[in-house]
């Protein structure tokens, strides 16, 4: 017996070449077996092609993996998924008309003497769930789940398939926290149960907690691996980015201008109740709560994408109708850089296209790379993009380099009101940094910027006030400059634990 039959994955001198340049450079990585291995690196570090090669989705040009002391036989899915392996991608792989239990059954129907046999299936299917701890009609269309609802069903899936290892590619990125726990309860029970998991996260908190062994990688290459005691958040960034990057709070403070928004009375049926809010030219307001606080429902009534809100809008010191329209709301000088990059661009064309995307360029009836480029790159190097990368097919950016592209897409219109929604979601720790900062510069132009982020230490590193919502409504106001507040203090108004201090 070699040493690598008692790997679970075992992956020697492994590399992949796209155009000349290493995507995955002489990457050995093991995991063992029914343990939980967590990758992570820069958006571009090598992660998702890695686990591309070992997955057979992605054909190496070099090197050897095993799965338990198995050698794949190059580029096959299908020689994985026998070998044992699973893959959840981000972009889940339901058919939105079939139910739940059809889903897990997909291309593994039970049969009993030779005949498909649903009564089985629903049972088996009823069985994972009582496995799982979770509760999912059966015949409820993929389509009516939610994302966490679709995720455990692939996740069934996996199982049913009889999957010894489960690969997870940011498997809570779209989840909200009640929603992640239950991600987390079915993959501590799935590992004691044997089944082993590697996961990639952006998400360090997830990763230190999930993990018994963490692989970082950086520039195509794997840097180092070591059990999770090894390892804390300083040590995993360093490893990342070569250096320490620290998201800080904002210590200088530029000098605010005039109010440049006020909405008072905001409603929204069942959602939002009698909300306000204020801005000053300059301003940063972070918003914050738990999911369904009502944080969104309000950047999407301000928006205009709710017709049932009503409210009182008042910009620059000038009374507005109601928007109830994207399209009224920018014509007053208010957007929103949506939380999902995928939905808000075409990944298909590239940033130069995107920008000018719902717009009139520079030229009217014709495409002109050489008169369109000049006007867009300054946008674009405003928030660190790369202008020589303006021709790159979107879908073949990195998720902060997509950030980028958004912001720079918004900021074209030249609104007085930046409404952002989650602008730092599964990014790396070093685009994180980027983005936030290119937040502070509008502000220190004359920009107002109203943001909201689950992550509440980057709230707190970019923002002059912060607002807690909680059901609906904004229960408290802090002052993030005094500093005379704690993280705890702000959790528990989220939860309704503290008094109403709207």
């Amino acid at each position: 017996m070699t040493s690598s039959e008692t790997h679970a994955i075992h992956c020697e001198g492994v590399s992949k070449k796209y155009a000349g340049k290493y995507a995955v450079h002489k990457a050995d990585l093991v995991v063992e077996p029914g343990t939980v291995h967590a990758l992570v690196g820069e958006n571009g570090a090598g992660k998702s092609t890695l686990l591309g090669m070992i997955s057979g989705r992605v054909a190496s040009d070099e090197g050897t993996i095993s799965i338990f002391g198995d050698a794949l036989r190059g580029s096959s899915p299908r020689d994985a998924r026998h070998h044992g392996l699973v893959v959840v991608y981000q972009e889940l792989t339901m058919v939105p008309a079939l139910t739940a239990s059809q889903n897990v059954f997909l291309g593994q129907l039970t049969s009993v003497s030779g005949i498909t046999s649903d009564r089985a299936m629903r049972e088996r299917y009823l069985e994972l769930c009582r496995q799982f701890d979770v509760s999912i009609d059966p015949d409820t269309p993929a389509r009516d789940l939610s994302i966490s609802q679709q995720q455990i069903v692939e996740i069934m899936r996996g199982v049913q398939a009889n999957g010894r290892i489960l690969m997870l590619d940011e498997p809570s990125a779209a989840l909200a926290e009640g929603e992640r726990e239950v991600l987390y309860r079915i993959l501590h029970r799935l590992r004691e149960g044997g089944t082993t998991i590697v996961f990639v996260s952006h998400n360090l908190d997830e990763v230190l907690a999930l993990s018994d062994h963490i692989t970082v990688m950086r520039d195509s290459e794997v840097v180092h691996t070591a059990p999770r005691s090894e390892w804390d958040k300083a040590s995993i960034v360093r490893n990342m980015v070569g250096k320490d990057v620290v998201i800080e709070r904002r210590v200088d403070r530029h000098p605010l201008g005039a109010e440049s928004i006020s909405a008072e009375g905001i409603t929204l049926p069942g959602v939002l109740e009698d909300v306000s809010v204020r801005a000053r030219e300059g301003e940063i307001v972070g918003l914050w709560g738990l999911v369904g606080s009502g944080r969104t429902s309000f950047f999407r009534s301000l928006f205009g994408l709710e017709p049932k809100s009503r409210g009182k809008l008042t910009l620059a010191g000038r009374s507005v109708p109601w928007p109830k329209s994207a399209r009224a709301a920018i014509a007053d000088g208010v957007v929103m850089v949506p939380e999902s990059r995928r939905a808000a661009l075409v990944m298909g064309m590239d940033s130069l296209a995107n920008y000018w995307l719902g717009r009139r360029g520079p030229v009217r009836g014709i495409i002109s790379s050489r008169r369109e480029r000049p006007a867009v790159a300054d946008d674009a190097a405003f928030f660190g993009f790369n202008a020589r990368r303006l021709y790159d097919p979107v879908r073949n950016l990195s998720g902060g380099n997509q950030q980028k592209v958004l912001l720079a897409k918004w900021a074209g219109h030249r609104p007085r009101v930046f409404l952002v929604d989650e602008p730092t979601r599964g990014i790396d720790v070093g685009a994180k940094a980027e983005v936030l900062a290119s937040l502070v510069r509008l502000a220190r132009d004359g920009a107002t910027i109203i943001v909201t982020s689950s992550e509440l230490e980057e709230v707190l590193a970019v923002c002059d006030r912060l607002l807690v919502f909680s059901h609906g409504r904004v229960v408290h106001e802090f002052d993030t400059a005094s500093g005379e507040f704690s993280v705890e203090e702000i959790v528990k108004f989220g939860f309704g634990e503290s008094e109403t201090a709207a």
